[in-house]
Formats: C-alpha cells, sequence, structure tokens
C-alpha cells in the first residue's frame, strides 16, 4: 500500500494546485517549499531517464538507487537546513549539423531530481495560463503538430504576410532578474524561488576543465530551464501578442511559438512591419535580440504563390501550391537544409558502423528511418520522404559494399535484406483528428 500511496501522492497535490489556478487567475501560491519532502522526491526519481549522462560528480541513477531512502532524507534535510548547494553544470557542446554547436547542460542526479519536482509544480501553477499559441515543452503538443496548425491558420485565415523570428542566444541570455520578478506573480513562496535562481546562478564546467559563472542564462539541457523559458516568454511575448499586438493591428494577427522560435501571420504590410520594429524594442527591454539570420518578412498569400514564396519553420518548409483538385492549399514539406544535414548525420553513422554485424546496423537503421517517418511523415511531403530513403539507400549500398574488397551486395539482394529486417519504407505517418484540429492543452500531471 506504501509504494501505492507514494506513486499518487504527488499528482494529487498537483492537481489541487492546477485547480486553483484555473479557477482564480490572481491567485498567488506558497507553501511550494514544503512539497520537496521524500515522498514526492521518491516519485520524482523513478521519472528520471535511467540512461541519462552524469554530471559533475559521477553519480548516475543506479548508483544512486541503491541507498535511495538515505540519499533522500539527506537531501531534504539539506533542504531543510537551507544547507543546499547547486553544483556545477557539466557543458557538453552537441553538433547542430551546419557547423555550429549547441551547448547543453549536464546537472548532477540530485539536481535534476530537485528540478524535476519543482518543474512539475511550476506546469501545474501555469499551463492553465499558457495561451495556444505556445508549443514548445508541453505535454501532447509537438513540432509536427504545431506544424499542422499553422499550415490550417494560414489555409482558413485571411493574411497576406509572415514574419518569422528567432531570438539569438536565448538560453544564454535569459535576465534572471526578470525571471525571479516573473517567478513571484505568482509565487509566493521565497525559499522556493530562491532554489530556482541557485540553479541559474550555478557554475559551468567546460570540455576543457576550466569553470565559468555567466551573468545571464540557464543551461540549456537542464530538467527545469524548458519550463523556464515558456514562462519567461509567456510574460516577455505572449502575453505582448495578445493585448498589445491584436489590439492595435488593422487585421488578422496570429502567433505560433515553438520555444524562442516562432512565426507570426498579419492580413497587412502595415501591421507586419510595425510589430517587427515594435519586436526589436520588446526584445530590448529584457536584454534580447533577434538573430538576423533567421529574420524576415515574407509576402505569403494564396494568389502569390510560387517556389520562392516560403519560409521554414520546426524543420518544415510551408508553401502555397495548387493541389490535384484546382484548388491552392498550404503544403508543409521537409526543409532543404534539413534533410542535407540529415543526409550528413547519415552518411557519418554509416561510415563510424559498417564494421558492426549486419542484424546491428538494420536495427540501427531501422529505429532511425522510424523515427524520421514519425516527425516528417505529413500529408503532402511523401516526395520529400521517398527521396530521402533513395538517397539513405544509395549510401547504405555504398558503404556496406566497402566493408571488403569485394562487392558484398548487389542491388537486389540489398533491397531483399532491407525486406527480410522490415526495415520500414517510407510512408505518411500523421493522423489528422477532431483532437487536433480543436486542440485544447491537458496538464502535465494527467499521465
Amino acid at each position: 500500500m506504501r509504494n501505492r500511496w507514494v506513486a499518487t501522492h504527488m499528482p494529487t497535490t498537483l492537481q489541487g494546485i492546477s485547480n486553483r489556478a484555473r479557477g482564480n487567475k490572481q491567485a498567488q501560491f506558497g507553501g511550494l517549499y514544503r512539497l520537496l519532502n521524500v515522498e514526492n522526491l521518491r516519485w520524482c526519481f523513478y521519472q528520471l531517464r535511467k540512461t541519462a549522462a552524469v554530471g559533475v560528480d559521477k553519480v548516475s541513477f543506479y548508483d544512486y538507487e541503491q541507498n535511495l531512502d538515505e540519499n533522500l532524507n539527506n537531501l531534504v534535510d539539506k533542504l531543510k537546513a537551507k544547507s543546499y548547494h547547486a553544483n556545477l553544470i557539466r557543458r557538453k557542446h552537441i553538433p547542430k549539423g551546419n557547423g555550429k554547436t549547441r551547448a547543453l547542460g549536464i546537472p548532477t542526479l540530485e539536481d535534476k531530481l530537485l528540478q524535476l519536482a519543482c518543474s512539475k509544480v511550476l506546469t501545474a501553477i501555469y499551463e492553465n495560463h499558457f495561451f495556444d499559441c505556445s508549443w514548445g515543452y508541453r505535454q501532447r503538443r509537438g513540432g509536427k503538430e504545431a506544424s499542422y496548425r499553422l499550415s490550417m491558420e494560414l489555409y482558413r485565415g485571411c493574411y497576406g504576410y509572415v514574419v518569422e523570428a528567432d531570438i539569438q542566444g536565448f538560453f544564454d541570455n535569459v535576465d534572471r532578474e526578470w525571471m525571479q520578478k516573473m517567478l513571484c506573480h505568482k509565487i509566493n513562496d521565497k525559499a522556493f524561488v530562491h532554489l530556482i535562481m541557485k540553479w541559474m546562478r550555478a557554475g559551468v564546467l567546460e570540455e576543457d576543465s576550466t569553470v565559468r559563472h555567466p551573468a545571464t542564462g540557464t543551461p540549456q539541457g537542464g530538467v527545469i530551464s524548458p519550463v523556464l523559458s515558456n514562462i519567461y516568454l509567456h510574460y516577455l511575448l505572449d502575453l505582448w501578442f495578445e493585448h498589445v499586438v491584436k489590439k492595435e493591428s488593422r487585421g488578422n494577427a496570429y502567433m505560433i511559438r515553438y520555444a524562442d522560435d516562432f512565426v507570426c501571420a498579419f492580413r497587412y504590410m502595415k501591421d507586419a512591419k510595425l510589430f517587427m520594429e515594435a519586436l526589436k524594442g520588446r526584445l530590448g527591454k529584457f536584454n534580447l535580440k533577434l538573430a538576423p539570420e533567421k529574420t524576415g518578412m515574407l509576402r505569403f498569400c494564396r494568389f502569390e504563390a510560387g517556389r520562392d514564396k516560403a519560409f521554414e519553420f520546426l524543420g518544415f518548409e510551408f508553401r502555397w501550391v495548387t493541389r490535384r483538385n484546382g484548388k491552392r492549399g498550404v503544403q508543409r514539406q521537409t526543409s532543404s537544409k534539413k534533410m542535407c544535414n540529415s543526409i550528413k548525420e547519415f552518411t557519418k553513422w554509416l561510415k563510424e558502423s559498417r564494421h558492426k554485424k549486419i542484424r546491428t546496423v538494420m536495427a540501427s537503421l531501422s529505429r532511425k528511418f522510424r523515427g524520421y517517418w514519425n516527425y516528417y511523415g505529413v500529408i503532402g511531403n511523401m516526395k520529400r520522404l521517398a527521396n530521402f530513403q533513395w538517397r539513405c539507400t544509395r549510401l547504405l549500398y555504398k558503404w556496406l559494399n566497402r566493408r571488403s574488397q569485394r562487392k558484398s551486395y548487389t542491388w537486389k539482394g540489398l533491397l531483399d535484406m532491407l525486406k527480410y529486417f522490415q526495415v520500414p519504407r517510407a510512408h505518411i505517418t500523421e493522423v489528422i483528428s477532431k483532437q487536433l484540429m480543436f486542440f485544447k492543452a491537458t496538464p502535465e500531471y494527467v499521465k
């Protein structure tokens, strides 16, 4: 009975917080720090990813689990005594595919555990306040679904211009003072807010073993970073667009945001230009800037379709096309840049894996294809999917035949082998449902 109580206690608490936040939009929440007790932390512990990379302390999930009760009690004692300190964050640079890298922060396991518990509390409070335009890092809201909602809005709405924008170095330039003010707007618990700010001020251990203490930003990769970024952008962008931009626009205005990447649509050019000018000032107030190479305005209208009339969002290209029935529609296709990067990554993987057993290579290939079809398998994208599969198959034929001096496979032999190992072929995976067409966010605690 004890294990069952532990598994359901935290969601019940979160549901109570969420119900109060839904019923009273002006409510403030106190007493949150006491939720970080042994029972709740144990419930969160078993939701951590068991194979996640270790932090600077080199403690893995299984190491911590061996003396779980003792470790949790010691952690709670440190929280009660206010002697808990955030550990250094191990920095890891991940290639982005365009020659650049993305810096990720890897906290220690105890930091991950506490961050997960705090992020669930924050989600229960703020999920009911987030607007429908926010799609990043929220349960049951993915990039593919966000791209569908954008295409349907552009198809059904009266829009003539699209503004695509991206905030330059958002996670590295989050203003901590503003972040604290935003949290205190809903949270009346100094100890809870102070704990969150400890993680934002934590030092960073670089790959060359040097330690930095950045004055701004939150480490991208931390468990709590996604919900903090949504809270920050909710006050910075979503509220401003909903209550200021829409009211001052002469025509229709629409925005969809996925993390710090967002697209806005306007009916009139004047509204779009005024928005771009106002956006610079709005971001400047929070010490942020737009990425110039990813920001611009485009004429996007059913009456002026063309190959050059396209923009990118979440790995897809959006453009007006003429369908088979003669009607115009908004088509989503895999971005050419994303496809090229995927081909490069696939080639790199083949070179590193061609010496392995064929069964192992085919299993990895199936996982890669399945993940690619699941995301990019949207309606209207079959040609790009087939092109990607054909290019990958040609690379597979080339590199598998270099396993030895003699040619190992003919084309027929390779295709028969792919069929034998049931490697999934390119296909459409998107299923449009009424729930997606009229989407309403579901709180994170419902699992």
